[in-house]
């Protein structure tokens, strides 16, 4: 076994695997606005619906203690990934349907919990396929794979469902969201079944992957409860929960209502764009303006700490959304003012987020660390949800 996982490349798979992991997340995050938004929901609905679907990454430490516990890792991943691809075909199944919400929020709902676990598994199953060496070597590979997955269905795929709404690929297609969007997603089942089955051939069968049979449930429980406690536990808690939950308060809302106020009328205080220019202004050059936010953020934390730069970070992910509200107010025509904006306020939102990822990295530490990072991710999914419900009906 060890033999077999030496021989196998990580680059055969390593960058498909987070590739795979970012397409489920950002289509639940994202792409769920933007299809709901063309197929009729109010602002308020699609707010509510999509940030009810961050549970499973709130929750997700819950369940974590089962995925090590059972089988293997790359069994979950594997079975996960074909989950992920029956929601894909189940949406692209029901959106021609008279009862397309229901039916496609269920599905959402399983990709959703599908991709949460998946995030375990694949996390877990990436530490013992690879050396540490290749660990540390190929962690810039498997973001730069969730990044492109971003990108892809962000930019590409929203791009994509424009030009066939507007008939520039099939003419007779013009106007039919509800078809666009079919396809988009059946395009998305068909490359989910393709990477599943890749999978299924090249992930590795590292000899440390294998079912914990000499725990017992009760016992990886009772662990799981001490870690909790644990966590809670530690010095000025409440002060950490509280920058958690509030530290992207602005940007929870201004996630789900970035797009539809975008897509909005101008006569409604929208910017009336279509999906191309959504495509090309959110999801290409915002999330590159993200990156280098990030890059930027992490060089001048690696150089002066995390003290000193806490505070103008906090301040560079919050006074950027501000670019917002000058286009609510000034309704710009002229599409590079719009592009600035996104990209001014995606720019200072990765500088910002730097700042936060570290702060939970810190706050982990101690004797569990692992699963300490993984409640604190599960509380910044949190910060995200709740606000992110309301944000609908604040602006409504």
């Amino acid at each position: 076994m060890k033999k077999q996982t030496r021989q196998r490349s990580p680059w055969a798979w390593v960058p498909s695997l987070y590739f795979a992991q970012g397409l489920p997340y950002v289509t639940v995050m994202t792409l769920a606005v933007v299809m709901f938004k063309d197929l009729g929901l109010d602002n308020n609905k699609i707010a509510l619906y999509t940030s009810w679907l961050y549970l499973p990454w709130v929750i997700k430490p819950i369940w974590s203690p089962i995925i090590d516990l059972i089988k293997t890792k790359r069994m979950w991943v594997i079975l996960m990934q074909t989950f992920v691809a029956v929601a894909f075909a189940g949406i692209a199944f029901s959106i021609p349907t008279t009862f397309f919400l229901q039916t496609c929020l269920a599905f959402f709902w399983l990709m959703a919990f599908s991709s949460a676990t998946h995030d375990i598994a694949a996390d877990g199953f990436y530490m013992l396929g690879l050396s540490e060496g290749d660990q540390a070597l190929f962690v810039g590979i498997r973001n730069t794979a969730y990044r492109l997955a971003t990108i892809f269905v962000e930019g590409g795929l929203v791009v994509l469902v424009g030009f066939l709404a507007k008939g520039s690929i099939f003419p007779g297609w013009k106007g039919n969201y509800v078809v666009s969007w079919s396809a988009c997603f059946f395009l998305l089942a068909a490359i989910f079944i393709g990477l599943t089955i890749w999978h299924s051939f090249v992930l590795p069968k590292p000899a440390s992957d294998v079912s914990r049979d000499n725990v017992t449930f009760k016992q990886l429980m009772k662990d799981f409860i001490m870690t909790f406690v644990d966590f809670f536990k530690k010095n000025d808690i409440l002060l950490a929960l509280f920058f958690i939950l509030t530290y992207r308060l602005g940007e929870s809302q201004l996630l789900k209502l970035s797009i539809p106020f975008l897509k909005d009328p101008i006569e409604a205080g929208g910017l009336g764009l279509g999906n191309e220019h959504i495509g090309m202004i959110k999801g290409t050059v915002g999330i590159i303006a993200l990156l280098v936010g990030g890059i930027l953020g992490g060089i001048c934390i690696s150089k002066g700490g995390l003290k000193k730069w806490i505070i103008p970070m906090a301040l560079a992910i919050n006074i950027p959304d501000a670019l917002y509200i000058y286009l609510a107010y000034a309704q710009p025509d002229n599409i590079w003012a719009v592009i600035g904006c996104v990209a001014g306020e995606q720019l200072g939102y990765g500088f910002g987020f730097t700042a936060f990822t570290l702060y939970l990295v810190y706050i982990a530490r101690g004797a569990f660390k692992t699963a300490h990072y993984s409640i604190g991710t599960g509380l910044m999914a949190l910060g995200m949800m709740i606000p992110g419900m309301f944000a609908g009906k604040i602006q409504m």
